[in-house]
């Protein structure tokens, strides 16, 4: 199983942004942040998902348990569905990515549970 962890994060709400990818498990420890240029924190936290899932894939894993402390993002992954016409797009892809895993959880985690990811977001944001 591979626990992914992600993070969004923005200088301003739009301002700089920067995504934080941390993955542990199966003999992976890896931790990635890009900068994303200007957006908000909500694109952020959606090409943090995005990204992530991206990342587990080319691990070739079966199993992924993805954590992301944004309510917006687990509880659209949970109903497959957001009203926001601009987070669809991130929606639909990560679905795609989902689907092709063999089991796939996601959970909503508080912020002191996602330091790794929130300070590797924070960083990128200073890439921009």
């Amino acid at each position: 199983m591979l626990e992914v962890y992600i993070d969004g994060a923005s200088a301003g709400n739009p301002g700089p942004s920067g995504i934080g990818i941390f993955i542990k498990g199966e003999g992976h420890l890896i931790k990635l942040n890009e900068a994303i240029g200007m957006t908000s924190n909500h694109i952020a936290e959606f090409s943090a998902l995005v990204r992530g899932l991206e990342e587990a894939k080319k691990l070739k894993t079966n199993f992924v348990w993805l954590h992301s402390d944004s309510k917006i993002v687990v509880s659209s992954v949970d109903k497959r569905y957001v009203k926001n016409e601009e987070f669809k797009p991130f929606l639909e892809q990560a679905l795609q990515l989902i689907d092709e895993f063999e089991l796939f959880f996601i959970k909503w985690i508080p912020d002191k549970e996602n330091k790794a990811a929130d300070a590797l977001a924070r960083e990128a944001i200073l890439k921009n």
